[in-house]
């Protein structure tokens, strides 16, 4: 089950944390993994484990917020079976301190870069007659989180591409759907938690963990997981949904 031989396969932001995850999962189930990522060094490590693994992997430095760089990449690869649009970055402030500046910055990232990538691959995926699109949304697309302005923005947007996109190409043979995390325990939250709250980091992050119903924040490997199920033939049924993946955070939170 859940077998990706011969399956090409594109995982934006595969340097570090979930995209990370998914890659190298990705490629054990036998797919040719191909990352996408700004910070290059941080691919290059991710494929580095995956070839000393046994699999195939391939780095491509991009800014996935420019057209023209997600384009030429893609059309270098030429065909993409699967797309991970995984790339994203956060941003903390409520309408009122939320800048100009940050809230283009996050669109950018989160809505342009998902849309670049999809503008991308759709084509491809219809030429050969399918593939299978993931979307990176969050549960803040769901519920109301506080300071999250921009970022709770961003996801809702890239919630409703995924219905839209889903919607447009049924008759393709084009699958997407999107995955809603919680809070994940990834090397940007200690980063945060170290940046803003020195000095009481275990303090903080026993509080996050507290916040998810279950007791504890999620793994990567386990985004990864929902992932490849999403991606793989076993899923052929499902498409146009978002999946939670939240330890009860939206439906057991009281």
């Amino acid at each position: 089950m859940f077998d990706l031989t011969g399956k090409q396969a594109v995982v934006t932001g595969g340097g570090s944390g979930i995209g990370k995850a998914i890659s190298v999962l990705f490629a054990r189930q036998g797919a040719e993994v191909h990352i996408l990522e700004l910070n290059l060094e941080a691919g290059q490590h991710t494929a580095e484990e995956i070839r000393h693994a046994g699999g195939q992997a391939h780095v491509h430095a991009a800014d996935v917020s420019q057209q023209a760089q997600v384009v030429a990449v893609f059309q270098q690869i030429g065909r993409v079976d699967i797309l991970v649009n995984n790339a994203g970055i956060a941003h903390i402030g409520n309408v009122e301190n939320t800048t100009e500046t940050d809230f283009e910055r996050v669109f950018q990232v989160n809505v342009k870069g998902a849309y670049n990538c999809l503008f991308a691959a759709v084509p491809q995926m219809k030429a050969q007659g399918g593939g299978v699109i993931v979307n990176m949304a969050s549960i803040a697309a769901q519920v109301g989180l506080t300071d999250r302005f921009a970022y709770s923005t961003s996801k809702g947007a890239i919630f409703a591409m995924t219905l839209s996109v889903a919607r447009d190409y049924l008759a393709a043979g084009i699958r997407c759907n999107s995955i809603s995390p919680a809070r994940v325990h990834t090397p940007f939250v200690d980063g945060f938690i170290a940046q803003n709250y020195a000095g009481h980091e275990d303090e903080i992050f026993a509080k996050l963990s507290r916040s998810q119903p279950i007791g504890r924040m999620g793994q990567p490997d386990e985004i990864a997981a929902l992932a490849l199920y999403l991606c793989s033939d076993e899923a052929s049924f499902v498409t146009g949904c978002d999946y939670p993946i939240d330890g009860g955070f939206i439906k057991l939170n009281s």
